[in-house]
């Protein structure tokens, strides 16, 4: 399946049906009356989320999407049909721009939420409704409101718990590959990986976490080089990101920089994230290079990095442990939030202490 996570989509909502006008006339009946009924109203257009899906690729090949118009009203009363509503369905994570692709509409970050984009247009009233000891046979009906119209974005930002960063063959894909089900292309030249790719941990029965990969960065991919910082709104998310650094290169530190410098140019807060730091790649290296590599990038980044292997496995469960105390804590932030306070009651006002 082909990886989509930005689309520019068309919605309309429904127009509203028109009104009757309509008199009732039938045998022996002398005075039948305006029977005239209502218009439909017009569908509406909804946006939900849903599980299982990963991509936005159902909105590739159809762009336009309109939801159905209300029926016109009809004589002896009757009411016209209401329009058909229309569901998009996107992953969990997608959000919703104005078409000035900066303006947040929506943010669907939790799997069911179901949120009305467009609202159809109201019925009419058909000329029954106009009757009264005044005008007793209006010959006159209205007319059913238009639907509403607009273009938005679909933005796709994938949920994961940790993210992997680095350069392109910091080994990243490989890490992937090692501490999931996940299969990603993996291949000894630059940029491999041309879209994000999701993975599930499972460090214990009640340890798992998703861990996302994106495509590899270089200098200057904040200003379009490589395959620019786009992919990074996929880990915006993440509560921990790892920072894979190849051991085998010849300035490490400088690779560390160039990521940091990326991610700081980007903004969104990826710079203050918790970061985990490896050294990876270390099984091509003998125990006295390793130590001299680890200093030297401890020095640039003023901590001392992890040692780890993707292709032996070496170091890969320890990292993976650390990110997990960061998703950890993060979640438990997360709880804190959410819990109402127990000394404020519903109307806002704290309780305190009473006689």
């Amino acid at each position: 399946m082909k990886f989509l996570d930005q689309c520019k989509i068309y919605i309309r909502s429904g127009d509203g049906g028109g009104g009757a006008v309509s008199f009732r006339r039938e045998k022996f009946i002398q005075f039948g009356g305006p029977d005239g009924g209502d218009g439909g109203r017009g569908g509406d257009v909804w946006i939900e989320s849903v599980d299982g899906l990963n991509t936005l690729i159902d909105y590739r090949y159809q762009q336009h999407f309109k939801a159905g118009t209300g029926v016109h009203g009809m004589g002896r009363n009757r009411h016209g049909h209401n329009g058909e509503d229309i569901v998009l369905k996107v992953p969990v994570g997608a959000q919703v721009l104005d078409e000035d692709k900066e303006t947040l509409l929506l943010d669907l970050d939790r799997p069911g939420m179901r949120v009305r984009l467009l609202k159809g247009g109201n019925g009419g009233f058909g000329n029954a409704y106009f009757k009264g000891p005044i005008n007793q046979a209006p010959h006159f009906a209205n007319p059913g409101l238009p639907g509403e119209e607009k273009w938005i974005w679909l933005r796709l930002k994938l949920i994961a718990d940790a993210g992997l960063v680095g350069l392109p063959n910091a080994g990243k894909s490989t890490f992937l590959a090692a501490v999931s089900a996940a299969r990603p292309k993996i291949a000894d030249y630059p940029f491999t990986t041309l879209t994000p790719g999701l993975g599930v941990v499972d460090l214990s029965a009640n340890e798992r976490f998703v861990l996302a990969d994106i495509p590899g960065l270089i200098e200057g991919a904040s200003e379009g080089a490589g395959l620019g910082t786009r992919f990074l709104g996929h880990v915006e998310r993440t509560a921990v990101l790892i920072h894979l650094v190849d051991a085998t290169q010849d300035d490490m530190v400088q690779a560390w920089r160039t990521v940091r410098e990326e991610l700081e140019a980007y903004g969104e807060g990826l710079s203050d994230k918790a970061e985990i730091l490896a050294l990876n790649k270390i099984d091509a290296l003998d125990e006295e290079t390793r130590a001299a590599k680890a200093d030297e990038l401890a020095d640039a980044a003023g901590r001392r990095p992890m040692m780890i292997s993707g292709v032996s496995g070496e170091g890969v469960t320890e990292v993976l442990r650390a990110a997990m105390i960061q998703i950890r804590a993060a979640r438990e932030a997360e709880k804190a939030l959410a819990a109402p306070d127990p000394e404020t009651p519903d109307d806002g006002e704290p309780r305190g202490w009473r006689p």
